[in-house]
Order: structure tokens, then sequence, then C-alpha cells
């Protein structure tokens, strides 16, 4: 080292030295503002140097402040993040130099610093740079660490909300892995919600910064203690308050309600499923409508749909079916259950089918998989208008990959026989514009009707498409579709499409180039007796299907000619 390198290295250690001697800092090394720069100035010399004896000499010191750090969080006054931020850069850095692991150092701090400083702003957009830039070591040298803490790490994006979401993108990855993949699922949909707890934790019980929120549950212990005391002594009950209780408002959260728990955890447990009938998520969603949008809450509707894209892009890459397999039902149980924002349920749900849909696209055999919570859905179709379109578009995979594929025929008879039983509960009751209901608006009456009738088409056309994929239905099929030909529907879509349908199984070759299955047996995504337009020079004219013209008369209604649509050679 160069002699000014010499005095500087000699000043910064002697800082990290005489800290521990000093009475002031001993206690609250993060109080000495001049030891986060004494810490990173010797990070540097060490990098630039690349001097194992250097490193060597560092270590002892700044393990030391590190240690004294953390034992001091409960009673500092002072953040301490970015000092212990500081300190696990070289612990990663240089750990192999100097035998240190750096995982129960990691660990310590996520537990017992960032569990209460995840609402410093500082803090926290410094914890995401270190995550973004350390990914790659982070995951090839400690695979489960950012995964085990995915619920507290959200608490950033969710608190500190747009500042982050750039860096928190491309961290965010590095919360997966196989032991979190379902369970995140539901932290991402429910991050307005865990902002709305958060907000109500904060006014409740004051500033975020330097509490714990995970010991919230171990803090009720003593006043029911209390209270169990009072009882025993008073004969008061523990429901018993008086007239100027501080628990007088009916919309006071009940922090032992599990909900609230699961909301508000630090760490992954496995655990997927949320209580949605849980008084506190009643609460929470109430407090949510009443109340002006904060900018918190702004904010994190416009960005849990993008941590949803890079979810599923990185499942549909990187993760396996049976984990895909598993999280489906989830998808679909959650489907209609969502925060009540019109925009950000539009956008969530949106995402939801598409995922769904990719997946049957490239696995259609998980439709015969999940054939039970698919019929599940379907026998919840008239719900509410959510379950409506959810069903929809299982009925539009049902009939598209043929449920489930040639190999899945048991299959495809149950699910088949529960899409029957959908037209029939239409047709028995007469769903469709002749219910006997008395509807309140116009409008929603309408609303209705058409939902229906959209959702009755689909129907249909999943029997048809089914039952061309699996010959044996045919019969069904076509008994199904005569009931709907000879009924008093009084939406013409409905009935057209099954006399459209009805005619078309008489021809079967047409029939099984018009709903047959998109993938030959061979593989191919040609459909049968179609049409490869890329090769219509090399084609007949007779090879065209004309069943397109509709059996129009007169004039041809389109305003192509073939040579413009076949290439010359």
């Amino acid at each position: 080292m160069s002699e000014r390198d010499d005095k500087g290295w000699d000043f910064y250690l002697r800082t990290l030295s005489n800290s521990s001697r000093d009475s002031t800092t001993a206690n609250d090394p993060a109080s000495d503002p001049s030891l986060l720069h004494s810490v990173k100035k010797l990070y540097e010399i060490c990098k630039s140097k690349n001097s194992e004896d250097l490193v060597a000499r560092v270590y002892p010191h700044v393990n030391k402040i590190f240690q004294r750090a953390v034992a001091s969080l409960s009673q500092s006054r002072t953040s301490n993040g970015l000092l212990l931020l500081a300190i696990l850069q070289f612990f990663l850095d240089y750990g192999e130099v100097v035998l240190h692991d750096a995982d129960p150092s990691l660990r310590t701090f996520f537990r017992s610093c960032l569990s209460r400083e995840f609402s410093d702003p500082v803090v926290a957009e410094a914890t995401v740079k270190f995550i973004a830039s350390n990914k790659k070591k982070l995951l090839s040298s400690f695979p489960n660490l950012l995964p085990q803490f995915f619920p507290l790490l959200l608490k950033l994006i969710a608190w500190n909300g747009e500042r982050l979401e750039k860096q928190f993108l491309k961290a965010f990855p590095g919360l997966m892995s196989p032991g979190s993949f379902i369970p995140l699922f539901p932290y991402l949909i429910d991050l307005p919600i865990l902002v709305v707890a958060l907000e109500r934790v904060e006014k409740s019980s004051g500033p975020l910064i330097g509490s714990s929120i995970a010991s919230i549950h171990q803090n009720t212990a003593p006043k029911m203690l209390l209270a169990l005391m009072d009882e025993a002594y008073t004969g008061s009950t523990i429901e018993d308050g008086g007239g100027d209780s501080e628990f007088e408002d009916n919309s006071a959260i009940d922090v032992s309600d599990p909900l609230f728990l699961e909301l508000l955890k630090d760490e992954n447990d496995g655990i997927a499923e949320r209580l949605w009938s849980s008084p506190v998520m009643a609460t929470l969603l109430q407090t949510a409508a009443n109340s002006p949008y904060s900018d918190r809450l702004k904010a994190v509707l416009s960005i849990a749909p993008h941590l949803l894209d890079v979810y599923f892009s990185i499942a549909l890459r990187d993760v396996n079916d049976s984990l895909i397999c598993a999280l489906i039902p989830l998808l679909m149980s959650r489907f209609a259950t969502l925060f009540p924002d019109k925009v950000f349920s539009y956008e969530v749900r949106k995402r939801l089918l598409e995922f769904i849909l990719s997946t049957f696209q490239r696995s259609p055999s998980f439709i015969a998989l999940l054939k039970k919570p698919i019929m599940d859905r379907l026998g919840e179709a008239y719900d509410s208008p959510e379950k409506t379109e959810l069903a929809l578009q299982l009925c539009w995979a049902i009939g598209e990959h043929g449920g489930g594929g040639e190999s899945h025929k048991d299959e495809a008879r149950e699910l088949f026989e529960s899409l029957e039983l959908l037209l029939y509960e239409n047709l028995s009751s007469s769903r469709l514009g002749m219910t006997q209901e008395v509807s309140l608006s116009p409008y929603k009456d309408n609303y209705r009707r058409s939902s229906q009738s959209r959702l009755l088409c689909f129907v249909v056309t999943a029997i048809s498409k089914l039952a061309t994929h699996h010959r044996e239905l045919v019969p069904r099929a076509r008994v199904s579709l005569g009931k709907v030909a000879r009924s008093r529907i009084t939406d013409m879509r409905v009935w057209r499409r099954a006399c459209d349908f009805l005619g078309l199984m008489n021809d079967p070759a047409i029939c099984a180039s018009i709903l047959g299955p998109s993938r030959s047996s061979n593989g191919t995504s040609q459909k049968v007796g179609s049409i490869n337009w890329n090769e219509g020079a090399t084609k007949m004219v007779a090879h065209i299907p004309f069943y397109i013209l509709g059996e129009q008369e007169g004039p041809p209604f389109h305003d192509f000619s073939f040579s413009d649509i076949l290439p010359g050679r």
C-alpha cells in the first residue's frame, strides 16, 4: 500500500478497534456514524488490494461489531440496518478467506434487524439493492435463505412502494424455490391486504420502525394473564369493559386472529391456504372499501400484477409440472376472492386465466388430473359473475383439449357428464329469460341473461368438441344438443349453435376438421382436414373447406379471391 493508503487503513482500523472501548458506542455501535464509513472504506481497500492478509486483519473487528449491533437491537434508538448490511457484504465476499459461514449472520439480520426496520425507506432500499446485487451468490451458496424470508421481503415492497419496484423485480426471482413456489402466490395477490393490515397496525400502535410486528401475538399474553387474574379476583369477565374501554371500536382487529398473524408473519411456513371467512379479513376489506386509498395502497395495486407477471413467466419456464399442477386448484379457488378494486381484480384475473389456459395448452393431461377441482368450479358457475367467467374458460379448455387427450377416456366421460349437468340445469330451470325471480335492476337482469347465454354457448361447444375427440360420446352429445334444439330457449344464439353442431355431426369428416383436436395423434398442431395456407400453391381448390361459406347462396360474401391467399409460383 502507498503511504497515503496505509495511513487511511490504520485510521479506519483504529476506529473499529476504539469503538469497543468507547462506553457510548459499545452498547449501540450504530449510534457512531464513523463506524459505517470505516467498515465501507476497509471493505473497499480489501477489494482493491485483493490481499487475504488485510482481510484477516479486518475480520475480527467487523465480526465483533456485528455481534454487538445485533445484541443492542432491542434497546437501540438508531437504525442498525445499513451497518449490518455493510458487514454482511464483507462476510459474503470474504467468508471463504476467513472461514466464516455467512448463513447464520444473514438469518440473524432478517429475523432481528429487518423485521424491525423494514418500514425504514433507507434500510429497505439498501436491503433490496443488497439482494439484487448478490442474487447469484445468495442462490448458489444459500438457496433456501430468500425463499424462507419472502413474507418479510414482500413487506419491503408493500410498505415502500414504487421507489423500490425496479430493484425488487430484479431480486424477486430469488424468492422462488420449490418450497416457496405455492405459498408465495397468495402473498402476491394479497399484497393490497397486507398494506391495509400494516397501516392498521401503524394507526393503532404507532410507527412501525423499531418494533417487530412478529411479536404482536406474544405481547397479548401478559394482557390475557392480567384479564384472567382480574376475572378470578373480581368476578368480571374478559369481555366486560367500561364505556371508556379503548377497544370500543367495532372495527378493532383481533391480533390473535390466525389470518392476522398469517398476513404479518416474517417467514415461510409452507402454508398456502388463507381463511377468507375470518372476521379480521372482513374488517380489513370493510376498512379498505370505506376509506380513501392511501398512496401505498395505490402503488401496491399497480405493482402486484407486475410481480405476478414475473411469477408466472418463471413458473412456465423453470417450475416442474407437479408444482404447477398443484398450483392450479389454488388459482381457481382464489379467482373470485381478491381485493375489491375493479382495476386490480381485472388485471389479476386476466393473468390467472392466461396462466391456466397456457398450462393446459402445454400439458393437456392436467385437465384430466384436475378433473375434481374443475368439476367443482363448474358446479359454482352461477354463484357470482367471476365464477361464471372462470367456468366459461374451463369449458373452453375442456373442449379444446379433449378433456385431457385420447388416453384419458374415463376422465373425459366424467367431465362430459359435468357439462351435461350444467346444460340440463339451465334447461330444467329455464334460467335463460324465463326465471321467476324479480329483478330489481333491468341492467343487472340483462347482464345476467347475457352472461348465462354466453356460458351456455360455451357448454354446448365443449360438449360437441369433447364428443368429436372421443367418438364414444357422440350419441350422448346428440341427445344433449337435441334437447337444446327442441327446448323453448329465448336466446337464439344458443339454439342456433346447438342446431349447427347437430348438423355438423352428420358429416364426421367436416365435424373433425372444425371441432377436432388441435393436435393430431402424431403430435403436430395441424387439424385433421384443415389447410395449411403456406402450402396453398400446392393444393387443389377442392381441398379448401367450403363449409366456411356457411351455405351462403348467390355471390360470395367475401371480398377476396383465391389468388390473394394462395401465393403464386
